[in-house]
């Protein structure tokens, strides 16, 4: 009896756990994913629940199709950028009394020149080993052999007939003959009235390295400030930022540049540039030639090129030697050959504030018989000056 008793307790007990795995696997199976579980993407999207629908209500109000009016896709939709501003036209400084402001400037690197000839001749006894010292300051300042040998007669002569030598006396002296070494009488004005009655042509050459298209920049300041309207050439096609450089200078002081493609010709350019410069009644066409080695004769018969097609037009007005005081005798080299392929008319003379060789001013215009028409004297936009003899001399040997 026991026994049986046992048994039906045992089946009873066997049953109940079969049914309740039974209905534990019935209940797992049911449960839905937990939130944070991947979705199978092999099962079939569930239904929505109640509730799924509600979502928070937007602020702002649905517009149809016809409000948002969305592009048919006929058209590009074009995104307009913000307009650029143009630049400022700045107002250059006049020119007239440019050398004077600059003269503290000039005279700091001259001083070598214009002192030691002064204490040179306030010694009391001037033999001829003083003499000897006094060419050797005008040689080392590069005013060049025939000048300085003149310049020595002719201060020997006026001392010996002077006599007694005051400090006043002996500035006086040296200046008069400095000043007329330089020699005044030259026509330093830069021409820019053309006899055809259309713009006035400048045409600027150098070498490399000279500052040409910056002293180009500041020219066109120049004559922006002297009342003329002005059209820039880029005709320095070979160099890659020449064009763009000389764009920005034009822009600063609204003159318009006219340039052509990279690696173009040189000659059509400036010949485009006069061709608008007329068409705009400018007053002035300022044409920027690529700087060359006075050495290459391929590149120097090029420039003959561009003279001669820029002249099919009218004759030009002025050709400006850039060249870099610094270089002293060398310039005159290159001086000489440039003025064998084109008519060199004025010298533009740069660095001069970096150098004691202020002879050099001497020494070009005796080499090429044309005058120094302006002189670089800083890096600031309007520190290009006209040449001034009588400033010059009194930077040379001071107060």
């Amino acid at each position: 009896m026991d026994i049986l008793i046992l048994a039906v307790v045992i089946a009873v007990v066997v049953v109940g756990a079969l049914g309740g795995l039974i209905v534990g696997s019935r209940r797992k199976k049911q449960l839905p994913p937990p939130p944070s579980a991947a979705p199978d993407i092999t099962a079939p999207p569930a239904e929505p629940h109640v509730g799924d629908e509600a979502e928070t209500p937007r602020e702002e109000p649905r517009r149809t199709v016809e409000e948002v009016d969305l592009p048919d896709g006929s058209a590009p939709v074009v995104v307009e950028e913000p307009p650029t501003e143009a630049p400022a036209i700045e107002i250059p400084e006049p020119t007239a009394g440019r050398l004077v402001r600059l003269r503290a400037r000039l005279s700091r690197s001259q001083n070598a020149l214009g002192k030691g000839l002064l204490t040179l001749l306030s010694r009391e006894h001037l033999d001829e080993d003083t003499w000897e010292e006094v060419e050797d300051t005008l040689l080392t300042a590069d005013v060049g052999v025939q000048p300085t040998l003149e310049l020595v007669e002719r201060l020997r002569e006026r001392v010996k007939v002077l006599g007694t030598r005051t400090p006043a006396e002996l500035r006086g002296l040296l200046r008069e003959e400095l000043v007329a070494l330089i020699d005044p009488g030259m026509d330093r004005t830069v021409h820019t009235e053309n006899e055809t009655g259309g713009p006035g042509i400048v045409m600027v050459v150098g070498v490399n390295g000279t500052g040409k298209t910056t002293t180009t920049g500041k020219l066109a300041r120049v004559l922006v400030a002297d009342g003329n309207t002005v059209v820039l050439g880029a005709a320095d096609t070979f160099r890659a930022a020449a064009a763009d450089q000389l764009e920005t200078w034009g822009e600063r002081v609204g003159a318009h540049t006219v340039r052509g493609p990279e690696a173009g010709d040189p000659a059509s350019v400036a010949f485009d540039a006069v061709k608008e410069g007329k068409e705009m009644a400018a007053d002035v066409v300022l044409i920027d030639t690529a700087g060359r080695l006075h050495t290459k004769t391929g590149l120097m018969d090029e420039l003959g090129k561009v003279k001669r097609v820029v002249e099919k037009h009218a004759p030009l007005d002025e050709v400006l030697l850039v060249l870099d005081a610094t270089t002293g005798q060398n310039g005159l080299v290159q001086a000489r050959v440039f003025a064998e392929v084109v008519d060199i008319t004025g010298i533009v003379l740069t660095k001069l504030d970096g150098t004691a060789k202020g002879g050099i001013v001497v020494a070009v215009q005796r080499e090429l018989g044309v005058p120094v028409k302006l002189i670089g004297l800083g890096e600031g936009a309007d520190d290009l000056a006209p040449f001034e003899p009588d400033a010059f001399v009194d930077a040379l040997i001071g107060e």
